[in-house]
C-alpha cells in the first residue's frame, strides 16, 4: 500500500496539470492549487486550459472519478510539488519569487511527515532557499538543511525533463534525477515518483539535480541555436539545410 494518499500540486501549467493528471491516474487524491481561478474552474469542470495530446481525456477521467480537484488555495497533504514558472527578469537574472510564494503559501498547511518537492527550473541553491523560508514560516517543525535526517519534513529538487506534444509518455518513460537535501530526503521523493516513473530514478543531491536541469536546458539551447545558424549559412549558399 502506498504511503502517498494525498498529493497537492501547487501551479497547473503545462507541467503541473499533467503532474496531476498521472499522479491520479495511479489512484492518488490530488489537489491542484493555482491563483487563476479561470484554471481552477476549468479543471473542477474536468476540462483543460493547456494543449496537450490526450490531456483532456485523462483530466476528464481524473475528475469524475474524484481523484483530481482543483483549489485557489493549499490543503494539507502528504507531498506538496512545486511546479510553478521561474521566468527571467529584465536584467537576465532568474526570478524566483513564485517559488518563494509557492512555498509561503503550503508553509501553513505542513506537518511532520511532508515531502515538498521543487520541479521549478531554478538556480542551483534554491531548494535550500526555499527550505531555510519554510524553516522561518514554521519554527514547529525541523527541516532538512538544518536536521538533516532527522527533519520533520523533508525538501527535495527533481526536475521534469518533457517534451510538449509527448509530455504524459514522457512523465512515466523518462528517467529522473532526483535530489534531495538529505539523504532521507531523495528516498521519499524516488518512492513518491515510483507511484508512476516507469524510468529510472537517479538519486542525488539537490544542488546536483538542480544543475542536471539548467544544463539539459543550455545545451539544447546551444543546439538549437547551433542548428539556426546552419540554417543560415545554407540559405547564404544556397543549399538545403
Amino acid at each position: 500500500m502506498s504511503e502517498w494518499k494525498t498529493v497537492s500540486v501547487i501551479g497547473m501549467g503545462y507541467i503541473g496539470l499533467p503532474t496531476c493528471a498521472v499522479f491520479a491516474s495511479r489512484g492518488i487524491s490530488v489537489i491542484g492549487v493555482d491563483v487563476n481561478r479561470r484554471v481552477v474552474d476549468s479543471v473542477n469542470r474536468g476540462e483543460v486550459h493547456i494543449v496537450e495530446p490526450d490531456l483532456d481525456g485523462l483530466i476528464q477521467k481524473v475528475v469524475s472519478n474524484g481523484k483530481l480537484r482543483a483549489s485557489l488555495s493549499p490543503e494539507p497533504a502528504d507531498a506538496f510539488v512545486i511546479a510553478v514558472p521561474t521566468p527571467i527578469t529584465d536584467d537576465r537574472k532568474p526570478d524566483i519569487s513564485h517559488v518563494l510564494a509557492a512555498g509561503r503559501s503550503i508553509a501553513p498547511c505542513l506537518k511532520k511527515g511532508d515531502l515538498v518537492v521543487l520541479e521549478s527550473t531554478s538556480p542551483v541553491g534554491t531548494t535550500r532557499t526555499l527550505s531555510a523560508l519554510l524553516a522561518e514560516l514554521r519554527p514547529d517543525l525541523s527541516f532538512p538543511h538544518s536536521a538533516g535526517e532527522e527533519a520533520d519534513v523533508q525538501v527535495a529538487y527533481s526536475p521534469e525533463r518533457v517534451l510538449p506534444g509527448k509530455v504524459l509518455a514522457e512523465l512515466v518513460n523518462n528517467d529522473r534525477s532526483v535530489g534531495g537535501i538529505s539523504r532521507r530526503s531523495s528516498e521519499r521523493a524516488a518512492s513518491l515518483y515510483a507511484s508512476f516513473v516507469a524510468g529510472d530514478l537517479v538519486i542525488t543531491s539537490a544542488e546536483a539535480a538542480e544543475l542536471v536541469k539548467l544544463t539539459e536546458n543550455a545545451f539544447r539551447d546551444v543546439n538549437i541555436a547551433f542548428a539556426n545558424e546552419l540554417a543560415a549559412v545554407c540559405q547564404d549558399l544556397s543549399l538545403n539545410v
